[in-house]
């Protein structure tokens, strides 16, 4: 899923703010009054449960990727961490569901307008349309159970910082890239860390973290659903602290 981008936290919170309450023309928005992230802010992290997310989230990522996850939670003086458990079957149910949800969106026009699709987009559009419906009840069920644990983890801490990406971001047309010694397509995997979490709809911001020897490098906080103000408040602390670019 994508968000808005912004040049400070405090824009972010402001276009946030802007787009929060109902939607009668909107089925899937939720009926809940808005609160504002804005003036909270600067209200610190203070009593915040933070962790850093171990296992999957550890794995598969360059050194440049986890060093930038090590400077926020010294930042954040987190000493805890965190396993969020099947995350790999996450990401492989959430490649079912959004395969299948989307060629079945554009099913339509992949029939009739093939060449105005990018072909990589295409490819994907046109594995979707073939893929089991039960395959997909299956990924939906997981979906819900998978749900269901982030929940209970969220019951013993407020945020969790992971890797947005495992590598540094690749040049403009680059198709490949290395990630654990092994060259892999550079699309498909590029979302190894935020698969798990934005199929499930939880609240990540991802914060460009300054690096000496590369690009910015993003890190992700991620908090339980309608907790976007406490993402944003630590945010705005690691950007008091200069780390944010």
């Amino acid at each position: 899923h994508i968000g808005p981008f912004a040049r400070s936290v405090r824009d972010l919170a402001t276009c946030f703010d802007i787009l929060q309450g109902v939607d009668q023309s909107d089925p899937i928005c939720t009926d809940r009054p808005p609160e504002l992230c804005l003036p909270q802010l600067h209200q610190g992290i203070e009593g915040l449960r933070i962790a850093v997310a171990d296992g999957y989230f550890a794995q598969g990522a360059e050194p440049e990727a986890l060093e930038a996850v090590a400077k926020v939670a010294k930042a954040l003086d987190v000493n805890s961490s965190i396993t969020i458990p099947e995350a790999h079957r996450a990401r492989a149910a959430a490649y079912i569901i959004t395969a299948s949800e989307g060629a079945n969106l554009h099913l339509e026009k992949l029939r009739s307008r093939p060449q105005d699709f990018d072909p990589a987009t295409r490819d994907r559009f046109l594995a979707g349309a073939l893929i089991p419906a039960n395959w997909y009840i299956q990924a939906q069920r997981f979906r819900r159970w998978y749900g269901d644990r982030l929940q209970e983890i969220f019951e013993n801490v407020d945020i969790i910082i992971a890797p947005t990406t495992p590598c540094v971001a690749p040049k403009i047309g680059q198709e490949k890239m290395v990630i654990s010694g092994e060259e892999v397509l550079v699309r498909p995997n590029l979302g190894l860390f935020t698969q798990p979490l934005s199929f499930i709809g939880l609240p990540v911001l991802s914060v460009p973290i300054q690096s000496s020897v590369s690009l910015p490098l993003g890190v992700q906080l991620i908090a339980a659903p309608y907790n976007e103000a406490l993402i944003l408040r630590i945010a705005t602390f690691l950007e008091s602290k200069g780390l944010v670019v």
